[in-house]
């Protein structure tokens, strides 16, 4: 098959083939005749933590729900399925996923591979809802990984696709909640000291900064409030000094406000508000890079001071940067592993060479606080420094070895930032 694209244009995977069983069955057929193989999500990683010289297999064909437990208030899925496709469904029967990312395009068993993230002080990742694993070996055996039965369960959770094929996966549900989203304007930096980066932060939800590193100030801080719990302030007349907008707005100016989910303080369910970008629109700029970056919620507003020094070489290389929490999580390859983090990220314009040289200077910067990068996103920092993040790294390579000997589901990436 050989020359496809990423969901953004900007890597294209060197596979053989790509595969797209129906069922268990054919997915362990397939892993047990491939030498090389790799499962490939829905295109949104940007770069190649999914490729392979080998095969790519698809679990675009296994997206059904396989099981709701009203009772346990758990979902178990197949890998395939996108969070848009299930959360319509989680609604109509009264529940609800804790969080969601800025897309609802993306597939579950990819989302919680990289640990991939939505915001809010007191939400941790999306592969923070799962409760067990099933997963088809490099030998073809099936085995299920549960929370509080395995020890290996929160090493194999945000597995890196390194440990086999992710078919099922059962998920913690809450109840069905509404949410109401309004996005404020022109938040002055200076905010984060003279208010706080917790009472910011915590006002809400989710709690979304967005600047262009034009000048100091963000842009749009878009706020996403629980109605239930603290629907009362959505009158207020600002947010920390910012004022809300008058209509509806895209975050990226320019691009089509239609794409975005529901402003202007009108609740709707939880599915509909708490993504960015609508299901049935083409999401974010499309064409275009991204990287994100870890620290420390401790270190967050020295980290952003940090990166002030760069921002007359950043903004005319950026469509947008946002700023996110995220709260600790106890799965070892996490990057907010063990500690409450917030989120730098940059969603670039279609320019790598020269994003690909203030990256590095980027890094540099953020470097004093422990930073880590999200897996799927575009860095260019050492692998001994991204490893060095990381406590339990040792005793995940150990469970790749144990779970893939021969190396099936290995790849240049995996062997660059982990093996080695």
């Amino acid at each position: 098959m050989g020359d496809q694209l990423n969901w953004a244009g900007n890597y294209r995977y060197s596979s053989m083939e790509l595969l797209e069983p129906a069922n268990l069955e054919e997915v362990k057929d397939l892993v047990v005749s491939r030498p090389s193989i790799r499962v490939l999500g829905s295109r949104h990683s940007f770069n190649g933590i999914a490729d392979t010289g080998g095969s790519q297999l698809s679990l675009r064909k296994m997206n059904q729900v396989i099981e709701l437990d009203q009772a346990q208030r758990t979902v178990t899925v197949e890998g395939g399925i996108r969070y848009g496709d299930l959360c319509s469904y989680l609604n109509d029967h009264g529940f609800a996923l804790h969080n969601l990312a800025s897309l609802p395009h993306i597939s579950v068993a990819g989302a919680v591979a990289t640990a991939t993230h939505g915001s809010g002080d007191l939400n941790a990742s999306l592969a923070s809802s799962v409760r067990a694993i099933e997963l088809v070996k490099s030998d073809g055996e099936v085995t299920v990984l549960a929370r509080g039965v395995d020890s290996e369960f929160e090493g194999a959770v945000v597995g890196l696709g390194g440990l086999g094929v992710v078919t099922k996966l059962t998920l913690d549900l809450v109840p069905s909640f509404q949410v109401s989203q309004t996005v404020y304007e022109r938040l002055p930096f200076s905010a984060l000291d003279s208010e706080g980066l917790d009472g910011i932060f915590s006002a809400a939800y989710s709690v979304s900064l967005f600047t262009d590193w034009a000048e100091p100030v963000f842009n749009q801080v878009w706020v996403k409030r629980k109605v239930e719990i603290d629907g009362e302030d959505e009158g207020s007349a600002d947010f920390f000094g910012a004022l809300p907008a008058s209509e509806k707005r895209h975050m990226v100016v320019g691009q089509p406000v239609v794409n975005c989910s529901e402003q202007l303080g009108i609740p709707g369910p939880w599915y509909e508000r708490l993504p960015h970008f609508r299901m049935e629109f083409t999401p974010s700029a499309g064409n275009e890079l991204q990287s994100e970056y870890f620290v420390p919620r401790q270190y967050a507003a020295q980290a952003l001071r940090a990166l002030g020094k760069l921002s007359d070489q950043i903004a005319p290389l950026l469509f947008i940067s946002e700023i996110r929490t995220i709260a600790a999580e106890p799965l070892w390859m996490s990057p907010c592993y063990r500690q409450d983090s917030v989120a730098l990220h940059f969603t670039w314009k279609p320019d790598w060479e020269r994003v690909r040289q203030l990256l590095p200077l980027m890094e540099r910067e953020l470097e004093p606080f422990g930073a880590r990068p999200h897996w799927a996103k575009l860095f260019t920092m050492e692998p001994e420094r991204i490893q060095a993040q990381y406590e339990r790294l040792t005793d995940f390579r150990e469970l790749l070895l144990r779970y893939d000997p021969i190396g099936k589901f290995r790849n240049a990436f995996l062997d660059k930032y982990i093996m080695k």
